[in-house]
């Protein structure tokens, strides 16, 4: 697998958690925060301030921080470079995860509120552009290898010894 896709991942999740964690600022301190539009179609206001922006007790923004945090150590070099299929897997679900989440956000901002938070669209882009970037990555990954016990191996030829010509 390419370097560059962790490097790629681990960015976009430290994006991510600074854009999560300014939309979770201006949460729990004041929308006017919000360098955004407040009228129109564009009203970070309105949708930051609505009654979706909150599940359950919590601010959206605060779980879109905590996922970009459970990202992070996924995304890492060292994680990718690991042969276990459990962190492959957790990788591929958890953004896929997030993916489910933008698909309802969106649709609670365009016809729900009839309104659009330029943050919040960031923060989409971050988590669609990180679901393609881990599913290139697990693509080109070599396949994972099991022993009859189980118990999880490198991936087929990552410890292989090359022959002398």
């Amino acid at each position: 697998m390419p370097g560059w896709v962790a490097l790629a991942g681990s960015a976009l999740s430290v994006l991510g958690i600074a854009l999560g964690t300014y939309l979770t600022v201006a949460h729990y301190t004041t929308a006017s925060v919000l360098a955004c539009a407040e009228t129109g179609v564009i009203n970070c206001t309105k949708v930051t301030g609505s009654s979706y922006s909150v599940v359950l007790g919590v601010p959206v923004a605060l779980g879109g921080l905590l996922y970009f945090v459970a990202m992070l150590p996924l995304q890492l070099p060292r994680a990718w470079r690991a042969p276990s299929p459990a962190r492959r897997r957790a990788r591929l679900a958890w953004s896929l995860i997030g993916v489910a989440a933008v698909l309802w956000l969106v649709y609670v901002e365009l016809f729900r509120l009839d309104a659009i938070c330029l943050y919040c669209t960031a923060v989409h882009v971050v988590t669609i552009a990180l679901f393609g970037l881990t599913a290139l990555g697990t693509a080109l990954a070599p396949p994972e290898r099991h022993d009859p016990a189980g118990q999880d191996r490198e991936p087929a030829g990552a410890g292989a010894a090359v022959a002398p010509q």
